[in-house]
């Protein structure tokens, strides 16, 4: 499915990313005009394929799927795209805060101070083999004192920075990337999907204050705890909505195309008194969406297939109570419960079933919102949704440029040069040389 671009105004840089899920791979492409301005100028989804727990397990076959969305979304900006910036969300992703300081003696902070403070910091990074995703400074210090945003100007005995340090496995980060390469894509940056997430659903105000971001895709759940402005726990839960939609298809003996419908059409977190008296046809208009054969009846249904909305909803908030369960131990390992517990915020596609900031809110204890993406110029209502948080903020991020302190005193290339194989025109002959391989 694809999305029309809106009337283009003049643009000084365009930014593309692709969310490779479980469920859907979707690609969007921003534009940011002379005076700043964001618009989304199209975007694209197909089915996922190859792809499981946020893992590459079919390389072909998510290449291909990664391809046919950028396709999407290109047709739809009339705007070709040759790098992207793409979400990590399994991968064994790990968070944590390195601190560094150094004398500066009491004198006035220069740029060149700041800058030798970032490069101490980079000694002090230490990914025990595994990927570093992001090392970012998230505020600086001056003689202990937290909370400064930037020092230049200022004067201290002792300048110091926390850096937020995200770390992933190092082989599927290097499946991911392959897979967007095999698409002819090459990668412009890999981001964590809660950072991504955050981004376009978190204020800075919550960010600071303190806040929890769970993120609700198809196989894998994140738990992620923000406070003081940057990201300092995260937590993943092998568990997402399809799991609801599996025990739908195993609950009434049904297929999982027809349990995707039910649990989209009909399902929610919160029952209600008329569900007992409310029948739902388990097929829908034209039978199901892959158009096989009608097949038995459901386990429990009448004559004409339909099944008492109460069972279906009793099905999914059993399922739910496991999920938040999981949840709620999560956010009390990373310390966001009893006296610290604060706002929750759901996203991704799991966050769209009806009643779910309800049914959470309850089962925590805690307030709890649904977080979506701003409505930007051009953005489609449809995506203006929990499911599409992370591909905006994919493109928000790359469009705020965070400093990395890997960047520093060698380049922004040299930051995300690990993540390809091959740079400059070998990489171009690389691309064309598969291109031919694939369609000749």
């Amino acid at each position: 499915m694809a999305s029309r671009a809106p009337a283009q105004r003049r643009l000084a840089r365009t930014y593309a990313a692709v969310n490779v899920g479980s469920f859907r791979i979707s690609a969007m492409i921003m534009g940011e005009t002379e005076n700043g301005e964001l618009q989304v100028l199209g975007s694209g989804h197909r089915a996922s394929a190859g792809v499981k727990r946020g893992y590459v397990t079919d390389m072909a076959a998510a290449a291909h799927a990664i391809r046919d969305a950028v396709e999407r979304a290109e047709k739809s900006a009339n705007t070709p795209v040759r790098s992207v910036w793409i979400a990590c969300a399994g991968a064994g992703l790990a968070s944590h805060v390195v601190a560094v300081d150094i004398e500066i003696g009491g004198r006035r902070i220069e740029d060149e101070d700041v800058e030798a403070l970032l490069i101490e910091a980079q000694d002090m990074i230490q990914p025990d083999g595994r990927r570093v995703l992001h090392a970012q400074p998230a505020h600086y210090t001056l003689d202990g004192a937290h909370g400064v945003a930037n020092p230049r100007g200022l004067h201290a005995e002792r300048l110091g920075v926390d850096i937020h340090v995200m770390l992933a496995d190092g082989a599927p980060v290097r499946n991911l990337t392959e897979a967007v390469q095999n698409a002819h894509l090459e990668v412009e940056g890999v981001v964590a999907a809660p950072l991504a997430a955050g981004h376009a659903c978190l204020t800075p105000e919550e960010r600071e204050l303190g806040v929890a971001l769970v993120e609700i895709g198809a196989d894998i759940t994140n738990v992620a705890v923000f406070a003081g402005g940057m990201l300092l726990g995260l937590h993943a839960i092998p568990m997402g909505s399809a799991g609801i939609t599996d025990a739908i298809a195993s609950s009434f003996g049904i297929r999982r195309s027809q349990a995707e419908r039910l649990k989209c059409v009909a399902g929610s977190a919160i029952a209600s008194p008329s569900d007992n008296r409310e029948l739902i046809p388990v097929s829908g208009p034209g039978e199901s969406a892959d158009g096989a054969a009608p097949g038995p009846l459901a386990r429990g249904a009448d004559d004409k297939n339909r099944i008492v909305r109460a069972e279906l909803i009793a099905v999914v908030t059993q399922q739910l109570s496991v999920l938040t369960g999981e949840v709620g131990k999560a956010l009390k390992t990373m310390g966001f419960a009893g006296s610290r517990a604060g706002q929750v915020v759901l996203t991704g596609g799991g966050a769209e079933l009806a009643g779910m900031a309800d049914f959470m809110q309850g089962a925590l204890g805690q307030p709890v919102r649904l977080g979506r993406p701003p409505q930007l110029v051009g953005m489609p209502e449809a995506h203006h949704a929990p499911g599409f948080a992370t591909l905006a903020g994919l493109c928000l991020y790359a469009a705020d440029d965070p400093v990395d302190i890997r960047a520093v005193g060698a380049g922004r290339a040299g930051v995300y040069k690990a993540f390809t194989r091959e740079s400059g025109i070998s990489a171009l002959i690389a691309r064309l040389f598969r291109a031919l391989k694939e369609y000749f």
